[in-house]
């Protein structure tokens, strides 16, 4: 959708979920030393200004990683994600938020790859200017949903896939059922991480039993609901991951209920870390 601009959003409670969701993921797959290719179907800009007039005016990053940054009891999952944060931020002050191709590429080691894929002009020069001189990174002006299927599978054979549209237009509920399934198609073993909000919508309710009725196995599903059912719009996320590597259900049920206690307003919302679709 080339009207969206995550600025708005940067650093609010869903990308707090997927950034903290996509570091344990890339820490967890480098536990092997066999290299990896990371995918970002929806790059975006890669390094956001909190002190911008967009991101001001709606100061969502307040009510997501701005009650994170100074914590000192976060759990040791969290652990790795702050510490990004606050690298780029060196003099203590929350001024910058990374988006998911710069958490990606400051996690890459020597032989791991990183295909980002985006469309919209502003973002996309953004994203070049923030990563341009980057070796491992690799950024491309197309549309993930067509992108994806045709650099699939990596020479590596092993690594992430991040897909996290915007969901502006309802129809990429659907889309990005299609893309997942086309990419299993083609590269079965791959990890993915599927982003989605938690609205009041058809599409959106439907969305959960649409991927449970593809049959795909091992479908884990990581959920934070930080807003009351009432509330006029998103009222959380989740991130669907698809062949999960080993360890991250004890990290996100320890990880879920401790953002869920942080970030959530007076008890309102939710946490959910189970199994969309058996392990076997």
């Amino acid at each position: 959708m080339l009207s969206y601009q995550h600025l708005y959003h940067a650093g609010n409670p869903a990308d707090v979920l997927k950034h903290a969701v996509l570091t344990l993921l890339m820490q967890s797959l480098q536990r092997k030393e066999k290299p990896l290719r990371v995918f970002d179907t929806h790059a975006g800009s890669g390094l956001y200004d909190l002190e911008s007039a967009e991101a001001c005016k709606t100061a969502e990053y307040h009510e997501g990683v701005g009650r994170l940054f100074s914590a000192t009891d976060a759990p040791g999952q969290l652990s790795s994600y702050l510490a990004l944060v606050r690298d780029i931020n060196p003099d203590g002050r929350l001024r910058r938020y990374p988006g998911s191709p710069l958490i990606a590429a400051k996690l890459l080691r020597p032989d791991d790859h990183l295909e980002l894929m985006e469309l919209h002009p502003q973002a996309l020069s953004e994203l070049r200017a923030c990563l341009g001189g980057e070796r491992r990174a690799h950024i491309h002006n197309r549309d993930g949903y067509e992108g994806l299927p045709a650099l699939l599978p990596p020479r590596e054979r092993r690594g992430l896939v991040l897909i996290d549209p915007s969901y502006e237009i309802k129809e990429e509920f659907r889309r990005v059922i299609a893309l997942l399934k086309e990419g299993i198609g083609r590269w079965a073993t791959g990890c993915y991480a599927i982003w989605y909000p938690l609205l009041d919508h058809p599409a959106a309710a439907d969305f959960l039993p649409r991927v449970a009725a593809t049959a795909i196995p091992r479908i884990f599903r990581a959920e934070l609901a930080v807003l009351p059912k009432t509330h006029p719009g998103m009222t959380g996320s989740g991130m669907l991951i698809v062949n999960p590597p080993w360890g991250m259900e004890e990290a996100l049920n320890q990880l879920l209920p401790w953002l869920w206690g942080r970030l959530a307003a007076e008890g309102a919302g939710h946490w959910r870390a189970d199994w969309l679709t058996p392990e076997t």
